[in-house]
Parts: structure tokens; sequence; C-alpha cells
């Protein structure tokens, strides 16, 4: 089978959240079909860096946008019922190379990746399409405007009112669509587009992510993610004025590290605070993560799969999570993570953890068997296939002349 695949960020390295799980579906699909990848780069790096896709696909057409222009589509579109963030997501160029090559090849199957590529082929007929929102991004947007000031809280209302329009109007436009989560799921059918509708979850490596055994320090805590992404900021901003201080009331020693890439000033701040480090990119988060005696991820603002969640249940280390972030995680709160819900509740569960070995080290072994059974790459993709399979029967039924 011979299958377009579309997806709004180049999927090579799979370094980050919006990255893995289409380079995932991509390796795997490719392993029995031919693939042909058409996604976007934003800078000469990340299009030479993307160029490593070839060993995993049969060919791949790539657009780059640069941030002006990209800007200045958004901008454009702010006056129309079109979401600007999908300005964002468009290039001429991108849109030239797929037209072209629907033009003159034939695909059995066209399969897009995020709804703010979906325009590049939503008018293709004559071909089975899927659609995976992935995350339903107008409830992102309608969520931001609880923590923005007037007016930036009524342009992201609006935002999320369009995209809602255009995630509902796009649906219809596929043949089956697919999210992250159930969640996602039951966001999706709430819109009531007759399109048949399924869920996959996210996977984690679990090869890379292991549980190594070495000696963790009791008073560590770590944070995973891009600090330069707002829900991170906001967790953090949270978590450093009205939980951290609660554990170094009680526990002195207690350190917190935020580790990711591309720290804000205002969160570079954060680590002059006494016991808080914010370390930046570094070379493997595996080191600082299985250092801590225990994960928190305490974000109020959480659409999807948190992956880096995953992939600390995956090394073994305890995570104490927002209600938020763990509802896109197929675990069960109290079993494979705890979940809490105010600063005492983070205070009471991290400083449990952290005085109680034997507790942390069941809790850690119950989040890795979780992840074992529920977020393998290998389920999620065989998951995939059978939505695969009763999407061609589908409209191959409907289409009997087609087939």
């Amino acid at each position: 089978m011979r299958i377009l695949y579309v997806c709004h960020r180049f999927p090579f390295p799979p370094a980050r959240g919006g990255k893995i799980r289409p380079f995932n579906m991509i390796k795997h699909l490719s392993a029995r079909h031919e693939v042909v990848v058409a996604s976007l780069a934003r800078s000469p790096a990340e299009a030479e860096a993307g160029r490593g896709i070839a060993d995993h696909c049969t060919d791949f057409m790539m657009g780059e946008v640069t941030a002006p222009a990209a800007w200045a589509r958004m901008i454009a579109r702010l006056p129309t019922p079109g979401p600007s963030s999908m300005g964002y997501f468009y290039s001429p160029d991108l849109a030239r190379q797929i037209e072209t090559r629907l033009r003159h090849e034939r695909f059995d199957l066209i399969f897009v990746h995020c709804s703010s590529v979906a325009p590049y082929v939503s008018k293709v007929a004559g071909v089975p399409k899927i659609l995976d929102f992935g995350d339903m991004d107008s409830q992102k947007w309608l969520v931001y405007r609880h923590f923005k000031p007037f007016p930036l809280s009524l342009g992201y209302w609006l935002e999320g009112s369009k995209m809602a329009a255009a995630e509902q109007a796009l649906a219809g436009q596929f043949d089956l669509c697919t999210c992250t989560t159930k969640a996602e799921l039951e966001t999706l059918q709430g819109f009531a587009v007759p399109t048949p509708s399924d869920w996959f979850p996210n996977g984690v490596d679990q090869d890379y992510f292991v549980p190594t055994g070495l000696p963790y320090d009791p008073n560590a805590i770590s944070f995973v993610g891009r600090m330069d992404y707002f829900p991170n900021q906001q967790a953090m901003r949270f978590f450093c004025d009205e939980v951290f201080p609660l554990i170094r009331r009680q526990r002195p020693a207690a350190t917190l590290a935020i580790v990711g890439a591309e720290p804000s000033a205002e969160i570079r701040r954060l680590g002059e605070r006494e016991g808080i480090t914010v370390t930046g990119t570094v070379p493997d988060v595996r080191d600082h993560v299985r250092r801590s005696a225990v994960n928190v991820a305490p974000l109020t603002i959480a659409r999807g799969t948190q992956n880096k969640i995953l992939e600390c249940m995956a090394m073994g280390v305890p995570v104490v999570a927002s209600p938020q972030a763990a509802a896109g995680v197929d675990a069960v709160p109290g079993e494979h993570l705890l979940v809490a819900a105010s600063a005492e509740d983070y205070a009471t569960s991290l400083l449990a953890l952290m005085s109680d070995p034997a507790a942390r080290q069941v809790l850690g072994a119950a989040g890795r068997s979780r992840v074992e059974t529920h977020h393998s790459w290998a389920s999620s993709m065989a998951r995939l296939d059978r939505i695969i399979e009763d999407c061609l029967q589908r409209y191959h039924a409907r289409e009997p002349r087609r087939a």
C-alpha cells in the first residue's frame, strides 16, 4: 500500500513531543508499506537534521517556513473565520508539492497527523483519508484564556472558538478520525460529526528509558519539559511559589531541578532561589530523572499525553501529577502514579515518597509495569493497524468501484 503521510512538524529526529508520535507511526507503517512523508521545517538546521527521515520512509517532501512568513499568515487570518494558528503551518511550496504528487501518483491512503495541516488534503477525493487529531487543539486555546489578562484572554477565546469550528468541519471531510486519549476522543465525539472515530495511545521507548537501580538523591525532585512552552512555565511558577516552600519547610535539604530547553528569563530567575536549579538544554534528561526521588508534573494546562510522564514511569521514578496531566496517561491514580489537586496535596505526596524508600520503590515499579502493558509502541501500532483496516473496509464498502 502507498501512503501519503502529512504532519505539522518534521518528524526527525524524534526528540520532542510533536515529533515522537508521527515518527513512530511512519517507522511502523514503512515496515510493510511505501510511505511518502510531507511536513514542515522552520530553520535550515531543522531541515538538514530532518533529512534523516529518509532512512525510515520511501520518500519525503519538505516545506521550509520562515518565522516572519508564518507570523504574517497568522495575522492575515485574524479577521477571517479561519484559525490563525493554521496559517502558522501553511507553506505554499509544500502545498504545491503535495498537489503535484497527488496529481501524478496513486496513493491508497492519506494519513494526516494534527488538524493544523489537514487543510493541505481536506478537499482531496477518491482516496481514503484518516485524520489523527492527536490532541484537540481548540481546547488548549480555550483553557489558555483563563491564564491570560484581558484583552489577550479574548484573543485566546476567539482562536479556540475558530479552531473548534475548524476541527468540526475537518472531521467531516475525512473518512475516520483518531485521538491520543479517551478524553480527547470524548471531545471529538462531542462535535456530533458522523465520521467514525477512535483512539490509540502514545508509547515510550522502553529499551531507552529503563530503571538502572543506581542510588538516587532522596532530597531531589525533578521536572522535565521544554521551558519555552507556556503550560510548563505556568506549572513551574505555581510549583516554585506555592509547593516548594511547603516542602522546604519540612525538608530543608530538598532540591528541585527544572530540566528543559529554552528557559525564559522568568524561569531562569527561578533558578536564583535556594534549592532550585534551572538546567536549560542537557545532553541526557535521564541522568537528572534517575537521580531524583520523584518527578513532578503539576500542569494545569494539559491536553493529550504528557510523554515526559511516560518516560519517567518507564525509568521507575514515581510521578506526582495534576489531574489534567494524569488524564492523558492510561494508568490508575494511587496505583501507578499519584495525583495532586492543591499545593498541600503535592507537598504531602512528595514528602511521603522522599521519606519512604520502600513506598517509592513500589510506586516506581508499578509505573514501569503499567507502561510496559499499556504504553508500548508495539501495542499502540497494532491498534493503529486495526483502525486503518477498519477505515479501508468502510471506504471500499461505500465505493466498491474504486476498490
